[in-house]
């Protein structure tokens, strides 16, 4: 059931957010311990209960000199942007974008590109497995794609403060740049022409590229990637989840440099 009192969606103004509404408790909490951006208001129910990560939120915040308001449930629904904000919202400084070509310049970059993904909670499930994974950094495109958004924020969990972001105006221009610094350009697809447990560059400089829900990468995008691979199916259903499709590809790849 969709909340009556969440604001409807508003495309234009999607596409500007660089997550300064932050929403949900763990997301608040990874916000304020991470401290890389102002935080300059702290939105807490009044009714909150006093579960120990609330009291954290608290500690941290005064800490930080954050302005801390105590309002009534409902005036936190109506501001909200997802559907539960758990009686917390944090009002921040944009989250810093990062220089793609400084990303690249890491002789152990592993970068994640998402080539249109429009579904802030697959973009945030892809932040977060990126995150945990040890990835260096997220290639966002700037048009056709989910901004930072409170939605991606709360799924993200937290992954949004740590990992750096760099906006592009095209996937495909940011694979030329990679290829051109010596970096690999692995695509994810279902007709890739690899298994993605025989990818032999996991290990090195490499951008994972992910395509947008239903039509996958797009040609432009294809075709700048070095290799395609692919997840191997055992089941019945021949495809995933663009952000499982990513948990699972992240994995691996992680794996394969740890070793």
């Amino acid at each position: 059931m969709t909340n009556p009192r969440r604001r409807p969606p508003d495309s234009k103004r999607e596409r500007r957010d660089l997550g300064q509404q932050v929403e949900g408790r763990r997301a608040v909490r990874e916000l304020l311990v991470a401290g890389r951006r102002r935080v300059h208001d702290l939105w807490l129910a009044t009714d909150a209960d006093d579960a120990p990560v609330v009291a954290e939120i608290v500690a941290l915040a005064e800490a930080a000199g954050v302005r801390i308001r105590r309002v009534p449930t409902d005036q936190i629904d109506r501001r909200a942007r997802t559907g539960a904000p758990q009686g917390v919202v944090a009002f921040a400084a944009p989250v810093p974008q990062a220089d793609l070509d400084s990303l690249l310049a890491d002789p152990r970059a592993f970068l994640v590109a998402l080539d249109g993904v429009t579904d802030p909670q697959n973009l945030g499930a892809v932040m977060r497995s990126a995150e945990i994974a040890g990835a260096t950094g997220i290639v966002l495109p700037t048009h056709r794609a989910v901004g930072l958004t409170p939605a991606v924020a709360k799924a993200a969990a937290g992954a949004l403060e740590y990992l750096p972001v760099a906006f592009v105006s095209g996937v495909p221009g940011a694979l030329d740049r990679a290829r051109r610094a010596g970096v690999w350009c692995a695509g994810l697809d279902a007709d890739g022409n690899q298994s993605l447990y025989d990818l032999t560059v996991a290990d090195a400089p490499l951008v994972l590229v992910l395509g947008a829900e239903g039509r996958g990468l797009s040609r432009l995008a294809r075709a700048r990637c070095d290799v395609v691979a692919s997840i191997p199916m055992h089941g019945h259903i021949a495809s995933l989840n663009v952000s499982a499709a990513a948990a699972i590809a992240c994995t691996e790849i992680a794996r394969r440099r740890a070793g």
